[in-house]
């Protein structure tokens, strides 16, 4: 980790972007990073993110400190087993009580599944400064969860969207990106076990950024109620975008709606509860990832 670190030319290199809102009408909310490299150092400081909010999306200092850790991560050439002394050379600024340090009692469930995300793009924002060779553009930028529940079950899934294109190529379509760590639900254990039936599952085309290199596409995924239920979506990216590096466009926001019986679309918002009688569906388009190049 030493020897990557010293790889980047040194230097300051700031970068900001913003989670959409935080599903309690505050929003955007703004996540602020300095990356100063010094040798084989580097220091990561977010102290300047605006103040922890009411909503759920505050990010435990830990959850900060293990984005900013993958974004070094990714950087090795070599493999390593990670541990402690991979990250020695790397220090982490917060500030409490702002969005990256959240304290008691703030909520922070989606801390973890979409402040998460952001604090990688805003690192690698950052990187991409001193190595723009190396970077890719915004990846989607959101885990777009969805929980759903009715007499008797339950259930959780998370949708994929695009990652960012590099100066290496294209992004991929339809992938978890960065912190996701998750797999999608196939349709026929989703269909055999709940009182759901998956209507589409499909690359949403043209929704990732143009460049020398496009951006990976996201997915459009529709779930129909087979019994009326009740749910809740946590999304992020539906009003930002997932940015261009070197010139490549934004990939296009993400949209969560209710399409009922008789075909009328109405917009959900990308944290939100919901009903669902049966015969209506669930329609996400998750984001799709930055292009790169001009």
């Amino acid at each position: 980790m030493s020897r990557a670190i010293a790889t980047i030319p040194a230097g300051e290199y700031r970068f900001e972007d913003v989670m959409d809102d935080d599903g309690t009408g505050t929003g955007p909310i703004a996540i602020r990073v300095r990356v100063t490299i010094q040798g084989d150092q580097a220091t990561v400081d977010f102290q300047e993110t605006a103040p922890q909010v009411p909503g759920c999306i505050n990010c435990p200092e830990a959850v900060t400190r293990s984005a900013v850790y993958y974004c070094f991560a990714c950087l090795l050439e070599e493999q390593v087993p990670f541990n402690a002394g991979c990250f020695r050379n790397i220090s982490v600024l917060t500030q409490p009580r702002t969005l990256c340090h959240a304290v008691y009692p703030a909520a922070v469930v989606a801390g973890n599944t979409e402040t998460s995300q952001r604090v990688v793009d805003v690192v690698f924002g950052a990187l991409a400064q001193a190595i723009p060779d190396r970077i890719p553009a915004g990846s989607c930028g959101t885990m777009s969860s969805v929980a759903l529940g009715g007499a008797g079950w339950t259930y959780y899934e998370t949708i994929p969207g695009g990652s960012g294109a590099s100066a290496a190529g294209a992004g991929a379509s339809a992938v978890q990106c960065h912190m996701t760590n998750t797999l999608n639900t196939p349709a026929e254990a989703l269909e055999m076990q709940y009182p759901l039936r998956v209507r589409r599952f499909e690359r949403a085309e043209g929704t990732g950024g143009r460049g020398q290199f496009s951006g990976g596409d996201g997915v459009i995924r529709e779930l129909e109620a087979l019994a009326d239920c009740e749910g809740t979506v946590l999304s992020d990216r539906r009003t930002s975008r997932p940015y261009g590096l070197s010139g490549g466009d934004a990939a296009r926001a993400g949209q969560n709606s209710i399409v009922r019986s008789d075909g009328v679309e109405s917009d959900v918002g990308g944290k939100a509860p919901f009903a669902l009688a049966r015969g209506q569906v669930l329609r996400i388009r998750t984001p799709g990832g930055g292009g790169f190049g001009k």
